[in-house]
């Protein structure tokens, strides 16, 4: 049996202290924005397009707890970058953004080490104070922004403006419940996850946290293998999955052929209150997304130190791998009680505590698909 042993090393100086925020690019980044405000219960957050003095490219920031989606548009028909993804992947996750301490000493060093740097450090800048950016290349046609805001006052970054337009129905309907990303999930090619996990050792200094093989994580007809790289302190997860042989073709693999290579598969965003959550996104359970009918799913996890994870997973066919993961841990000390789900079929542990312990809970939504 192969054992492979991880070293958590810290940097010399800097540091990556959280998920800053995701960009999306899209077909229609005003109506995915406002999507994920109806449906989601995210509220608009910032807005850079044509008004602000934007030529190129539209964007629409949406904000919920901690937790960041950029919505991001060409406005020309001559964007040949964003045309081109748009062909290859569809709407999809362009950017997995890091808040870091120390943006120039952090690129430098994964410069060293083999990193490529689309975007060297810059210095964006308006009335509210200065932001340091630089941007890697990362798995597929998907990079890493390195975000400094030291300082800092603005709502979201300089360029960004207050929106232009906040839809008055949105104040009538509830909060998601919905409080920071957890893990964002990519997925890689088959053989192709170590050397993306061997990127990240190398080039971030992340370490290996937790992982699973095809005997662990499968379904009667679907497996998987993945590995969860962190940072030192693990305030940031990514998952690097890649498919298994299995009775039939593997979940990953049908991404990976659907979006035209490795990309983000699904966004968990964390909650402390599972059931509340799902029950006041509306309509949860019959959402339709490009005409596939979204499925949601409850799992209740229990581990060996007393934790309960519940999970539900918005997923939809084989051929619509877009995929929101919703989890939250409660402790089994605090007050709890048993419930019927809404089907009133599946019993579900749950109770009122909020969640303390982030290190505890991190890794136990690995079960992003549906049992068979």
């Amino acid at each position: 049996a192969l054992i492979h042993i991880s070293f958590c090393l810290q940097h010399e100086q800097g540091r990556f202290l959280c998920f800053d925020h995701l960009t999306f690019w899209v077909g229609n980044a005003k109506q995915a924005a406002s999507y994920y405000c109806n449906k989601l219960g995210f509220e608009p957050l910032a807005y850079r397009g044509l008004e602000t003095g934007s030529r190129e490219v539209v964007s629409h920031a949406v904000k919920q707890g901690k937790i960041i989606y950029v919505f991001s548009s060409a406005l020309n028909p001559g964007n040949k970058e964003m045309g081109e993804h748009l062909v290859k992947h569809g709407d999809g996750v362009k950017d997995i953004a890091f808040t870091v301490e120390d943006c120039d000493f952090l690129v430098e060093k994964a410069r060293e080490r083999g990193a490529v740097i689309v975007k060297e450090p810059h210095t964006l800048e308006d009335k509210y104070g200065k932001v340091r950016l630089a941007v890697l290349q990362t798995y597929g046609d998907t990079t890493h922004t390195f975000v400094e805001r030291a300082g800092y006052s603005g709502s979201f970054l300089p360029g960004f403006h207050p929106p232009l337009f906040k839809d008055p129905l949105l104040a009538k309907l509830p909060s998601g419940k919905l409080n920071f990303i957890d893990h964002v999930v990519g997925n890689q090619p088959d053989d192709e996850m170590v050397p993306v996990v061997d990127w990240y050792q190398k080039n971030l200094l992340f370490h290996r946290f937790w992982s699973v093989d095809d005997k662990q994580l499968q379904t009667e007809f679907s497996a998987l293998r993945s590995i969860v790289v962190a940072n030192y302190e693990e305030t940031v997860k990514m998952p690097i999955n890649e498919p298994a042989m299995g009775n039939r073709k593997s979940q990953i693999q049908e991404y990976v052929e659907y979006y035209g290579g490795p990309g983000v598969q699904h966004i968990a965003m964390n909650t402390s209150d599972i059931i509340t959550a799902v029950r006041l996104i509306p309509h949860c359970s019959n959402l339709c997304v490009s005409g596939k009918r979204m499925l949601c799913d409850v799992y209740v996890l229990e581990s060996k130190n007393n934790l309960n994870v519940q999970v539900v997973t918005m997923s939809c066919s084989a051929s619509f791998w877009k995929s929101i993961t919703f989890a939250c841990v409660n402790s089994f000390s605090s007050h709890s009680e048993h419930r019927q789900d809404n089907t009133g079929k599946n019993t579900v542990f749950t109770h009122a505590c909020q969640f303390e312990d982030f290190e505890l809970f991190c890794f136990y939504n690995i079960p992003s698909f549906r049992q068979a």
